[in-house]
């Protein structure tokens, strides 16, 4: 029908393949060096190679179990954590400087510390994933703690909640949306600084094999890889997104969603 818009999924597409289209032609027109940037058909061709090795799937398998691992404890230490410090006023009072202080600390600039302590290995990564993805669940979960209902709040104390059953009933259903939100966010992250870690660090991965694409020359894969890093970084939100809304399903703005 005519004055019908593309659906949100459409205009992604045809966004990629205006991409696509503009990486293919800038070459072969001349308007950058194919040597630094090879045409599209020639990355996919190298992505197509890369994914018949078995040494793919194996960086692939250690990217996402590093990954996955640093994402799992920064969300479990943030939840936790940012419950029971937000729930305490007192507690959250002497901490609030200290999470001024450190959050705002890139993760990129404790690679050096990271390598003294732990070498090149998996928990180097591993320490700069943690440490970025845990204060997108931290802030999160202290914003959805402070956000709770003070009448609410009075009538738990009132009747006398036990801490356990208050957090239960009062605090995490205020706080599970901001603690989604700050999954989803460090979801992202944590992929990024996983990436991030192999290329610097040389732990084992998509992140390593990229660099190495890149220092000996091979430049059509070097893009492949990187075609592959945001392929997940896709596929990462895509499954943030689908996961939030299956929590949240009893949340107004998941149903309005649903609705419309």
């Amino acid at each position: 029908m005519a004055g019908r818009r593309l659906p949100a999924w459409g205009l992604g597409a045809a966004g990629v393949a205006t991409l696509l289209v503009v990486v293919e032609l800038a070459p072969r027109l001349g308007i950058v060096d194919a040597r630094f940037l090879p045409p599209t058909s020639q990355i996919l061709g190298a992505l197509a190679d890369r994914l018949g090795t078995g040494e793919f799937w194996v960086a692939l398998g250690q990217t996402l179990t590093t990954w996955f691992t640093g994402l799992a404890i920064s969300v479990v230490a943030g939840v936790v954590l940012g419950m029971i410090i937000g729930s305490v006023p007192l507690l959250r009072a002497v901490t609030a400087s200290t999470v001024e202080f450190l959050r705002p600390v890139p993760s990129v600039a404790l690679i050096p510390v990271a390598i003294l302590l732990y070498g090149t290995g998996m928990a180097s990564t591993l320490l700069l994933v943690i440490y970025a993805s845990f204060w997108q669940v931290l802030v999160q979960v202290l914003s959805g703690a402070a956000d709770v209902d003070p009448v609410a709040s009075d009538t738990a104390r009132s009747y006398r909640f036990s801490p356990l059953t208050r957090i239960r009933t009062l605090v995490w259903p205020t706080t599970a949306p901001y603690a989604m939100t700050g999954l989803r966010l460090a979801a992202s992250v944590a992929l990024i600084l996983t990436v991030t870690g192999e290329l610097l660090i040389g732990t084992p991965g998509i992140g390593k094999l990229l660099g190495v694409a890149q220092s000996s020359g091979a430049v059509a894969s070097m893009y492949a890889y990187v075609v592959v890093a945001g392929l997940l970084g896709v596929v990462v939100n895509a499954v943030a997104r689908g996961l939030e809304s299956r929590v949240l399903f009893w949340h107004p703005s998941v149903r309005g969603e649903r609705a419309a």
